[in-house]
């Protein structure tokens, strides 16, 4: 991105129709794929106030286009926050409690120009492919593999998630879960509200002294390593890459190593085939015997009916799980054999703990996801700013101020391929930029 002095514009590549259109005329924008940019890097300070920001002088709207005109659909009940902050800049905001069969969003999407969803709704090919005028995407989550994110950068769609603002909520639920299983709390507790008094400690245990280990020491791995290590326990932790430890945490170098030396195993790793059923058979075996193992990242990397044999031998002492392969779309009776076939055999388990995916489910981590989703939006869309974005390169350049009342930022996405550069400075040069 640059700053040139204004002059009349000349369409590079002109879009659809709509928005995407009438900013392309004023300001010689392509929606062409991705870019191949470099963003300029935080402050020593940490901060992500751009270099040469002047907090003096105040900012110049970079908006070639009337706000009311832009139009955002809201799915599966993002925090009032995130709307709040949206509809503050004139947007026009459409807000659904729920999620969308495929057919329906394929309407929906069609005019919108800012998508925001959660974990429930799939942005598959077949679904971008109908929606010519949108130019962002905000997943109020951690994940992004519910959407298409190579098909989504291929288009110039810029594709934004909130990576760090619930992993307390998730590193806490871990804890309990830990504490839980421990002391079979669910169990006893399913007990007395059928009426039975059971009072044992067999099989019951603290925590303290005992090891966990963490299956990716990300964001929440992390954090969850602090926790542990202040509730007396000692912390192992297996990742692909070389990572500095928090505390007194020992990283070890291969998964069979964790397995073999922990007392309580928990995953916090992405979706990607080299996770897909990353604990199966032999991972379980080479698990302590009477040992846990709690799932609070995806579905899809536990073998599920494997765990289920662990568990019924007495390899495992206990586990939680907080996601599934396949999930409902919404609340309600749905947890049943017709969701996965092993549904009603997991249900049955004893000192097992399920919950329906609410590891970032916090009043706290909604409210923040909400604030920092949004506002990436608000920039992206405003400013053109792709700090944060996971399909794009992050650019993320000073603003323009009121005294440069002479100058305009273009935004051009395109292929990375030889001699798109040079066609963009002719046109410059034709307009006499």
């Amino acid at each position: 991105m640059s700053a040139e002095k204004v002059t009349s514009g000349m369409d590079i590549a002109s879009p659809t129709n709509g928005l995407s259109a009438r900013v392309n005329s004023n300001l010689s924008l392509s929606i062409s794929p991705s870019v191949n940019l470099h963003s300029s890097s935080a402050s020593k300070d940490g901060s992500r106030w751009p270099r040469g920001s002047s907090a003096t002088s105040a900012a110049k709207q970079l908006k070639p286009f009337a706000t009311e005109d832009i139009k955002i659909l809201l799915l599966e009940n993002v925090n009032k926050t995130g709307r709040d902050t949206l509809a503050a800049q004139g947007y026009q905001v459409d807000f659904l409690k729920t999620s969308l069969p495929e057919d329906e969003l394929i309407q929906r999407i069609r005019d919108v120009h800012v998508i925001g969803i959660r974990s429930k709704t799939q942005l598959t090919s077949r679904i971008l492919r109908e929606a010519k005028n949108l130019i962002v995407i905000g997943c109020f989550c951690i994940g992004t593999n519910q959407v298409d994110t190579q098909y989504a950068a291929k288009n110039g769609i810029a594709v934004f998630n909130s990576p760090f603002s619930n992993s307390r909520s998730v590193a806490e639920l871990v804890i309990a879960e830990v504490i839980a299983l421990a002391r079979q709390l669910g169990d006893r507790s399913n007990e007395l509200h059928n009426g039975t008094w059971n009072k044992v400690s067999n099989g019951c245990w603290e925590i303290r002294g005992k090891t966990l280990g963490i299956i990716g020491y990300g964001h929440i791995g992390s954090q969850l390593s602090v926790l542990a290590e202040a509730m007396g326990m000692t912390v192992i932790f297996y990742d692909a890459v070389n990572l500095m430890a928090l505390g007194t945490a020992k990283q070890v170098p291969t998964l069979a190593a964790l397995l073999g030396g922990a007392d309580f195993v928990t995953c916090h790793v992405p979706e990607l085939p080299e996770t897909s059923n990353m604990i199966g058979p032999s991972e379980f075996e080479q698990m302590r015997n009477g040992s846990y193992l709690i799932n609070a990242s995806r579905g899809s990397v536990i073998d599920i009916p494997a765990l289920i044999d662990a568990m019924r031998s007495g390899k495992l002492a206990g586990a939680a799980l907080d996601v599934y392969p396949a999930e409902p779309g919404g609340n309600g009776d749905y947890f049943t054999n017709s969701l996965n076939t092993w549904t009603e055999d997991l249900r049955s388990l004893k000192n097992i703990i399920l919950t329906p995916h609410i590891g970032g489910s916090t009043e706290e981590a909604q409210r923040a996801i909400g604030v920092e989703v949004s506002e990436a939006l608000v920039r992206y869309v405003n400013e053109g700013a792709t700090l944060g974005a996971v399909n794009m390169p992050e650019v993320n350049l000073r603003s323009l101020t009121m005294d440069e009342a002479n100058h305009v930022r273009v935004i051009y996405i395109h292929h990375n391929v030889p001699g798109v550069l040079r066609k963009g400075k002719a046109v410059h040069g034709k307009s006499a930029c």
